[in-house]
């Protein structure tokens, strides 16, 4: 299957399989062994359908029993069991949860005790964040210095109301992180090229950004619509929250523009399942 990248010459995400399942993988982050981390693709699961075959999503109508057993091998694959996860429940909101021992296995293993939360943080060793995507943009962080890791689920939405820069004051806040020493990566996500959005999407926006970065982040057509840069957007935030730039890994993929590699809601107009970002602190290294 041939892929396209964004930019064939960029750094950015590379390519894994295992045991037949393909993941995408960050070298910044590869070079921390206490952390592992992952994103799944369409590849390597045995769901049907317009699930095929990776499909992460229990609530898209997919047979539950294939799920977790896509659950099982990408874990096998990238390093983690399904009693570590613990799982997001987006719902575009920024809310940003700190994750405990006692939340382990939360929307895996047992039900989720809580409802509303597009972000995590944590120091637990072996616990492993899990949010979820089909064109949204993921937000990785992770913190060496002091153990620690955060993962945030950023559509337009979260994305106007800066997730990535509650996330980090989050992590300021919880585990004393010091942001220039923060490595940040976008995840694969919906490229400007492939996200047009009306006026009311932009004027959110303009009350988000400085206008000065307006022409950075969208651009306008002659339809009355407009083409949305959310990765750009994401990096200022990101920049603009204390991260330095070359800490900040761009996807460099967007779903949109391979749908049989990976599933995107606006290429197949809904009918899909749900990619997975995954994030932890190894129990033991």
């Amino acid at each position: 299957m041939k892929i396209k990248w964004h930019d064939p010459c960029a750094e950015g995400m590379t390519v894994k399989e295992k045991d037949g399942v393909t993941y995408l993988s960050y070298p910044a982050f590869e070079q921390f062994p206490e952390f592992v981390h992952g994103f799944s693709t369409r590849l390597g699961g045995v769901s049907k359908g317009i699930y095929a075959s990776m499909n992460l999503s229990f609530t898209r109508g997919d047979c539950e029993a294939d799920v977790f057993e896509n659950y099982r091998r990408l874990g096998a694959a990238i390093g983690f069991s399904l009693e570590d996860i613990v799982t997001s429940d987006q719902t575009h909101t920024t809310n940003v949860r700190v994750i405990t021992e006692s939340d382990r296995g939360n929307g895996i293993t047992r039900p989720r005790s809580y409802t509303d939360v597009d972000g995590m943080i944590t120091n637990v060793p072996g616990v492993v964040l899990a949010t979820f995507y089909a064109d949204c943009v993921p937000l990785y962080f992770v913190d060496p210095g002091h153990r620690a890791v955060g993962l945030s689920h950023s559509g337009w939405r979260g994305t106007a109301g800066r997730i990535g820069s509650v996330t980090v004051e989050k992590m300021k806040c919880e585990y004393n992180t010091d942001p220039g020493e923060l490595y940040a990566a976008i995840g694969p996500s919906i490229c400007q090229d492939c996200y047009e959005v009306s006026e009311d999407v932009i004027l959110e926006f303009q009350k988000a950004f400085r206008e000065e970065q307006w022409s950075d982040i969208y651009y306008a057509k002659d339809n009355g619509k407009f083409q949305l840069d959310l990765w750009q957007a994401n990096k200022l935030i990101l920049m603009e929250a204390g991260i330095p730039e070359d800490h900040i890994s761009m996807p460099n993929l967007c779903t949109c523009c391979n749908p049989e590699f990976l599933f995107s809601h606006r290429a197949s107009r809904g009918k899909r399942g749900n990619l997975g970002a995954f994030l932890g602190i190894k129990a033991e290294i």
